[in-house]
């Protein structure tokens, strides 16, 4: 989804369904525009990169095949990069100002005074990979098609409040709310728009191989499932000289290459096989990323600072598990969890320690509630634990001295005790006799973590199965929420908002396919995603969002985990030039393939 802030109030019209006063070029949620009307480009864009050449790259995720094209259903797995290198939506965002949508398939944009609707107004120029033109109608078909039980189940809970999409020219829609919002009409900006011709007319969910018909930079190009994709440019692509366009996406070819381990993927690119990669992995970063080829400097290792919130990365606990209900449960599990060891000894001290949701930002909870949390909170102090309001927020448990993980595991006892969990016949059992066991399941790469882990678990009495499985087998588990734990990584985000009631709503808590692994069903959680996603001012949001973190944390869901404040690149030398002004918030990958260009060809 398109990273999207709130514009030109003065371009606001007067009513939700009054004409629209076109001239709004962008929009930001809570404050003015950068770039003015008429900009030429993005400042971390270079204008005059030339086009041409190619890149090969890994995915940043694990994914060891595919098996459709289209990246809106549930079931199946889509090839990497599909969705961002096909698809448009009417706005895109900028990597360096966050909450900020300009137009893209939106040639203007007007924001109804009451914030109850947006208008949008398609440029004329638009076109799909067809040749066909992108009308008002293919973007309603877009947002009924993924409100639409055919397509995964997150779209209907993140857009919710959306309650219709209206055509009203064949270039212009409308988005009617259900209530006033200053982030909706960025997200509906952030859609992906596809062609009503798609699918031949089948049921969206069995649109699976059929090419998609999009209006991107890139098509489709050679495939070998399992093995690899690659994107051919679109030489006669609509936006190619369009502002936010300009300088972007120069390689007439992007190839993703898929290996089934990290050691044959690391050995293919030193054979070079593929041209980028970035590693997650402190470890492989000290000690496989070594040799000639990096003395030489044929091979390039690059740490790379960044400006973004912090990546939440952690053990997601499925409480919809009768053993995993209770909060004190869950928090003796994390006690086991040594960090500071584990951080010393196998990685490197690379990493900092998760301490919440929103970590290294201004939405990070700290200490006691403040004035401006303590108003959000107490309309809820029903519906929550008074230890909310009487304690520091929860930190994730150290071993640095004076603690230790001995320490911890004596407090874990006590906390298994008191919820009926005692240490009897060589396990940990409760009173009906029942030994305590977790399974975690990787797609590969987390033994080293995880065998620690479970070796203390195992003086609690608590044994631990390693399940390492396929990806796709692993995806189809979790749809279903049939898994003890599993790893996470959200990275961080300058403004959250309403994916957050996907990931924590009720609502999604029962809907298989939704993010809410975790199985949060708490109406105090609920009322506070509420207050969110309704946020008018970056005040508001910060102290909801504060609010929020606390809350969760106080359930511990979750075991924190770590976190790296540097992006950790390896590509190849003298291929590839990149523009003189990085940008403040971007994803590595993303900032490579749309903003690089190829300085040798062979």
């Amino acid at each position: 989804m398109a990273q999207l802030n709130r514009t030109g109030w003065l371009m606001l019209i007067a009513g939700a369904l009054s004409p629209p006063a076109w001239a709004a070029h962008g929009y930001g949620q809570f404050g003015e525009l950068k770039y003015p009307s008429g900009f030429t480009h993005f400042e971390w864009a270079n204008a005059s990169a030339p086009k041409g050449g190619d890149i090969a790259l890994v995915p940043p995720l694990r994914i060891t095949t595919f098996d459709k094209y289209n990246p809106f259903t549930l079931k199946g797995t889509a090839p990497p990069g599909l969705s961002a290198l096909t698809f448009e939506s009417l706005l895109t965002g900028t990597m360096d100002e966050p909450t900020t949508g300009y137009g893209l398939l939106a040639q203007d944009i007007a924001v109804a005074a009451d914030m109850l609707s947006v208008t949008f107004r398609l440029n004329p120029s638009a076109r799909f990979h067809d040749g066909a033109p992108v009308t008002a109608e293919d973007v309603k078909h877009s947002f009924d098609t993924l409100m639409s039980k055919q397509a995964a189940p997150q779209y209907r809970v993140v857009f919710g409040d959306v309650k219709r999409a209206v055509v009203t020219g064949p270039r212009s829609i409308r988005y009617e709310f259900s209530k006033a919002s200053a982030e909706l009409p960025l997200l509906v900006g952030g859609l992906p728009v596809f062609s009503r011709s798609w699918g031949g007319g089948k049921p969206f969910d069995q649109v699976v191989m059929d090419t998609p018909i999009g209006s991107g930079p890139y098509r489709i190009g050679r495939m070998n499932p399992g093995r690899d994709i690659t994107y051919e440019r679109d030489r006669d692509y609509w936006a190619r000289d369009l502002n936010v366009r300009r300088g972007r996406y120069n390689f007439d070819r992007i190839t993703y290459k898929i290996y089934k381990d990290t050691t044959a993927q690391t050995e293919a690119f030193k054979a070079g096989e593929f041209d980028y990669l970035r590693t997650f992995s402190a470890r492989e970063w000290a000690r496989t990323y070594t040799g000639k080829k990096f003395d030489s400097g044929e091979l390039i290792k690059a740490e790379l600072e960044f400006r973004n919130a912090g990546d939440f990365q952690g053990f997601l606990i499925n409480t919809r598990r009768e053993k995993f209900k209770d909060a004190r449960v869950r928090e003796a599990i994390g006690l086991a969890f040594d960090f500071e060891w584990m951080n010393r000894r196998l990685m490197y001290n690379s990493y900092k320690r998760v301490r919440g949701f929103f970590n290294a930002s201004d939405f990070e909870a700290n200490g006691l509630p403040g004035a401006g949390e303590l108003a959000i909170l107490k309309p809820l102090r029903d519906k929550l634990s008074p230890r909310i309001f009487s304690e520091e927020v929860p930190q994730p448990h150290s071993t640095t001295p004076p603690g230790s993980l001995r320490h911890n595991l004596r407090r874990a006892r006590e906390l298994l005790a008191a919820a009926g969990w005692t240490y009897r016949d060589g396990a940990l059992r409760n009173a009906k006799g029942e030994a305590f066991a977790l399974e975690y399941l990787d797609s590969g790469g987390g033994e080293r973590l995880i065998t620690p882990f479970f070796q203390a678990l195992a003086k609690l009495g608590i044994r631990g199965d390693y399940r390492r499985a396929d990806f796709a087998l692993i995806q189809k588990r979790l749809d279903v929420f049939d898994f003890d734990l599993f790893t996470v990584r959200v990275p961080g985000s300058e403004a959250p908002g309403s994916e957050l009631l996907d990931r924590f709503g009720s609502r999604s808590a029962d809907t298989e396919g939704s993010n809410n692994l975790i199985g949060v069903k708490d109406p105090a959680v609920d009322a506070l995603l509420s207050l969110v996603v309704s946020s008018r001012t970056r005040p508001e949001l910060v102290a909801r969002l504060r609010a929020l973190d606390r809350v969760l944390r106080h359930g511990h869901y979750v075991i924190p985990q770590y976190y790296s404040n540097t992006y950790r690149l390896a590509y190849r030398a003298g291929k590839f030039a990149q523009p003189a002004v990085a940008p403040k918030y971007y994803e590595a990958e993303d900032w490579v393939i749309s903003t690089w260009w190829r300085t040798k060809r062979e």
